[in-house]
Parts: structure tokens; C-alpha cells; sequence
């Protein structure tokens, strides 16, 4: 069994060193979700006896393969096809998922969750503020909701795409990752540029006569 931590980066900015603790990772972006899916993997592998384990398994390799055709740059004909057959396998994944795991695993809510949800500030009777005790309350038991818009517009993507042309020209994640780095070229380019017009600016104010206010004219 191997761990998100133990799993090396990849390329240049493409698999990043995971966090110790993947669970309580806050802030998550598409990005990393993505990083998560792809690597997911050999870190569920044989944590659960079978038919688990085949069951979780599943799942991942059929959400990575939708996944990989959503984020074609270059569609055909064939390949809008291979995934309109991707998404019905993906749906049956899950159906799977729901019979042979939900209901057998009773999932809760993480520690952390459970504590942000506990230091929730009430009023007292004297009118202060006080924080309350997490110590007696229970875990809320979380279900596996697909009654969401995400869900049931996975099958809206292969005509989506047949329509307005292929997923990276009208994706978030370009601007998401220009913006999440440290520095960009682009930034440099224009922070260059400001920079040297408001210089230019100053020189030219500088060398310019006072103007008296309409209101003295």
C-alpha cells in the first residue's frame, strides 16, 4: 500500500509532492483534485479485501479514462464516441460503488470537520461569546450525494464538446495555475511595462508647467 506522500512529482509543475496528510489539504483546486485522481490509483490498492477493493478500483480507473477524454485537446469523430461509452461505463462505476460500498461502510465526518463544525461561537445567557464544547457532539454521518448539478452534467460533456470545440478553450485551470504561480512571466512583462510608463509619466509632468485651476481662470 502505498501513500500519497510516497508518490514522487512528476514533470515540471504537472505532479507536485503531495502533503503528509491529503485529508486535511484545505483550499483544493481543480488542479490538484486532478493530481489526486491521477495518483489514486496504486495508493487504494488492496487498503480494502475484496470485492472492495476491486470495486473502489474500478471507479478510479473509470473516472481517470473519462477524465483523460474530457481533457482532449484534439477530438474526432471516433473518439466523441469512445467517450459517450466512457460516461455510460463511468455511470454503472457508480451505481456499483453505491450498492457494494455505501452500505456497508458507515462514513462520518473527518476530525477536523467534526471540530469546525463544534467551535461554532454561540451567545450565552450574559450576553458574551463563548465557544462550544466539542466533546458532546456526535459525528455527522456523510452519504454519497448524487442529487448535484456536477454529477448529472458529466453527460452533457461529449455533445458540449461537439458544439463549442474541445474542453481547454473555455477552461479555468490556464488562469488558475497562472495565477497559483510564485511568478509568471506575464506578470513580469506587465509589472515591467506599468512600471516604465509611469515613469515615463513622471518625467513628462515634471517637465510640464503648473496649470491653474479652472477656477481661478
Amino acid at each position: 500500500m502505498l501513500s500519497y506522500h510516497a508518490v514522487p512529482p512528476f514533470g515540471r509543475g504537472t505532479i507536485c509532492k503531495f502533503n503528509r496528510n491529503v485529508s486535511a489539504m484545505k483550499r483544493l483546486a481543480a488542479c490538484d483534485f486532478e493530481d489526486l485522481l491521477q495518483c489514486a490509483i496504486p495508493v487504494f490498492e488492496d487498503l480494502l479485501p475484496e470485492p472492495h477493493n476491486s470495486c473502489i478500483l474500478d471507479l478510479l480507473f473509470d473516472l481517470a479514462v473519462w477524465h483523460a477524454y474530457a481533457k482532449l485537446e484534439l477530438h474526432t469523430t471516433d473518439t466523441l464516441t469512445f467517450f459517450d461509452t466512457a460516461t455510460l461505463t463511468l455511470a454503472h462505476s457508480v451505481q456499483q460503488f453505491i450498492k457494494v460500498m455505501c452500505d456497508t461502510f458507515d462514513t462520518q465526518d473527518l476530525p477536523q470537520e467534526t471540530t469546525t463544525h463544534g467551535s461554532l461561537m454561540t451567545p450565552s445567557s450574559h450576553g458574551e461569546v463563548k465557544e462550544t464544547s466539542t466533546s458532546h457532539l456526535a459525528v455527522k454521518q456523510r452519504l454519497l450525494n448524487l442529487q448535484t448539478y456536477k454529477y448529472h452534467a458529466l453527460g452533457d460533456y461529449p455533445n458540449m464538446i461537439c458544439c463549442f470545440g474541445t474542453t481547454d478553450n473555455y477552461t479555468m485551470q490556464t488562469v488558475s495555475l497562472m495565477y497559483n504561480s510564485k511568478v509568471s512571466s506575464l506578470t513580469v512583462f506587465f509589472y515591467r511595462e506599468s512600471y516604465s510608463i509611469n515613469e515615463s509619466n513622471n518625467d513628462t509632468h515634471e517637465h510640464q508647467k503648473p496649470r491653474t485651476p479652472w477656477w481661478h481662470r
